[in-house]
């Protein structure tokens, strides 16, 4: 008998590609959203080699549709030789109506921004984890970094005692 191939059952270990670390520390996170990307296949390699950087990236809504703007994804060296590869073009995310129509009324109405916290496999296809967030002002910056201090001091009192 035929061994069962492995590869198969295999599951991906680590399904992150990228964070937005610095997303945390200049925005209040609101609401968070799940959004598919519309990719090209030299993209989509790069990803599955973790070639993507979220730092500088953004959110924007032009005509209804929400598009990711800033975010580099840089090509392989053999992804293709008949196009060239564009780093930072626009991707366009798959929302649905009902999370667009929201979106727009925050970013609109309310003065919030949208920006993309993460992105990640789930189910072999690429998503991004955008949030509806708040931008902080430097005194909320310092006072966050004073609770994580004192948390992690009130941790070590703890354990010592």
């Amino acid at each position: 008998m035929a061994e069962k191939n492995p590869k198969k059952n295999k599951t991906q270990q680590n399904a992150t590609i990228a964070v937005n670390r610095q997303a945390r520390h200049e925005y209040f996170i609101e609401e968070r959203f799940e959004a598919g990307i519309v990719l090209e296949g030299w993209e989509v390699k790069s990803l599955r080699d973790g070639r993507v950087q979220l730092k500088e990236s953004y959110v924007i809504l032009r005509r209804g549709e929400a598009w990711l703007s800033g975010a580099h994804i840089s090509a392989l060296l053999s992804a293709s030789t008949h196009i060239k590869p564009d780093a930072i073009r626009s991707k366009k995310l798959l929302l649905n109506r009902h999370e667009l129509n929201k979106l727009i009324g925050s970013v609109e109405r309310k003065g919030y921004t949208l920006i993309p916290l993460s992105m990640y496999w789930k189910n072999g296809r690429a998503k991004l984890e955008i949030g509806l967030a708040k931008g902080k002002q430097l005194h909320d910056k310092r006072a966050t970094s004073k609770d994580r201090d004192w948390q992690r001091e009130k941790g070590r009192i703890l354990k010592k005692g």
